[in-house]
């Protein structure tokens, strides 16, 4: 009995124990720490704005034709190309002229015969005239015969103008240069008939030059007519100062944007059609102080811009919406949301989560190596003794 009582005791404790030992491994292992994130961090302070808008623009002439004929016809000579350089004078283009020496030859014809009419309403007029004194007849047919002869008159003076427009439109058979320049367009070619007005040929005349560029409508109301412009050649580098000659008032149909011209002095001379950087004084926002931040700092929740602020008592980290007004340069410019003297993590943004205790991040620096070289102990050196000389031990 005693020997069953020990082995049933023994029993238990062994239970115990192993229940005991059991919990622990039946048990949930408590999550580790969250890791103390490194971040870096920058102070946001009142900064000089390094904005310069910079547009695109193209030089060309302050006047630039476009030639055409008065009158319809065949294209049959083109002699300029696009390019060339003309001068005052210069035939530009010849329309056949066949058809209008033909209707000169008819207005010819249509004087000799006004001009014979009139030649017998005078003569009429003159034998009627003796008769008239002869009394053989009435004053009231010397007046019909008078009336006939001033008719037959304005017949001849209306072939005769006709004449001399059809000899105009003859010689509109040639196109020529009004005004020496250069050809920046061709817009017919030989063979084409062309209407009277149809453009054949485009020459930007010689003298100042001008820049044409195009600015958007929440611009252009800053730009105003004798405003300064620095010009900048995209080719060779070479700035050059203007004035603001000319403000479209209405925005373009397909761009919606808004056409300035920039008149240049007189010496400037730049290549037509060439490309230009357009600086308007005006849009220029250089040296103005502006809250900066990289955009490494910024994160999009939502519709919502937000940086990551640290609290430097706490060293946790917390969320602040933002305005963001424009690009300058890498960063961005803050309107609103942040002031002077806190402290915006700029790398790491998307790692983060609130109220999250964080370190601030600090650079390695390698250590430098010593460039000297070491010298040599004076026992280590030893020198040899001259040939016939004993050497003595010191």
């Amino acid at each position: 009995m005693k020997s069953n009582l020990l082995r049933t005791q023994w029993g238990r404790m062994a239970t115990t124990i192993a229940v005991a030992l059991m919990l622990p491994a039946c048990s949930k292992p408590e999550p580790p720490p969250e890791p103390i994130r490194s971040v870096k961090v920058i102070t946001v302070g009142l900064q000089p704005s390094q904005t310069v808008l910079e547009y695109a623009g193209q030089v060309q002439a302050r006047v630039e034709s476009r030639l055409g004929f008065r009158v319809v016809g065949k294209l049959i000579a083109r002699p300029v190309e696009l390019g060339q350089r003309v001068q005052a004078g210069q035939v530009l283009a010849q329309l056949d002229p066949l058809d209008l020496k033909l209707a000169n030859d008819a207005a010819q014809a249509q004087v000799a015969a006004a001009r014979t009419n009139r030649d017998l309403a005078a003569a009429d007029f003159k034998r009627y005239q003796e008769l008239r004194s002869q009394n053989f007849i009435s004053g009231a047919e010397l007046e019909r015969r008078d009336a006939a002869l001033k008719s037959a008159q304005a017949q001849l003076d209306q072939a005769q103008a006709q004449l001399t427009a059809q000899g105009n439109q003859a010689s509109y058979a040639v196109l020529r240069a009004d005004a020496a320049g250069v050809v920046t367009g061709v817009l017919a070619e030989r063979g084409q008939v062309v209407t009277a007005g149809t453009p054949v040929v485009t020459v930007a005349q010689d003298g100042p030059r001008e820049v044409a560029f195009s600015v958007p409508e929440d611009k252009v109301a800053a730009i105003k007519a004798g405003s300064a412009v620095t010009v900048r050649a995209w080719a060779s580098g070479q700035s050059l100062k203007g004035v603001v000659r000319e403000v479209a008032a209405s925005a373009d149909t397909m761009t919606r944007t808004f056409a300035v011209k920039v008149a240049l002095d007189v010496k400037d001379s730049l290549p037509l059609g060439s490309t230009v950087s357009v600086l308007p004084g005006a849009l220029s926002r250089a040296g103005q102080p502006v809250l900066r931040l990289p955009t490494s700092a910024l994160k999009q929740e939502g519709q919502n811009t937000v940086v990551w602020v640290l609290n430097p008592t706490s060293m946790t980290v917390s969320t602040k919406p933002v305005q963001i007004a424009t690009a300058d340069g890498n960063d961005v410019v803050v309107v609103g949301g942040l002031t002077p003297g806190e402290q915006v993590v700029v790398a790491g943004v998307h790692v983060l989560a609130p109220n999250q205790k964080v370190s601030l991040y600090k650079e390695n620096v390698a250590l430098s190596l010593t460039s000297k070289a070491q010298t040599a102990p004076g026992n280590v050196a030893s020198v040899a003794p001259a040939a016939g000389a004993s050497a003595v031990a010191k």
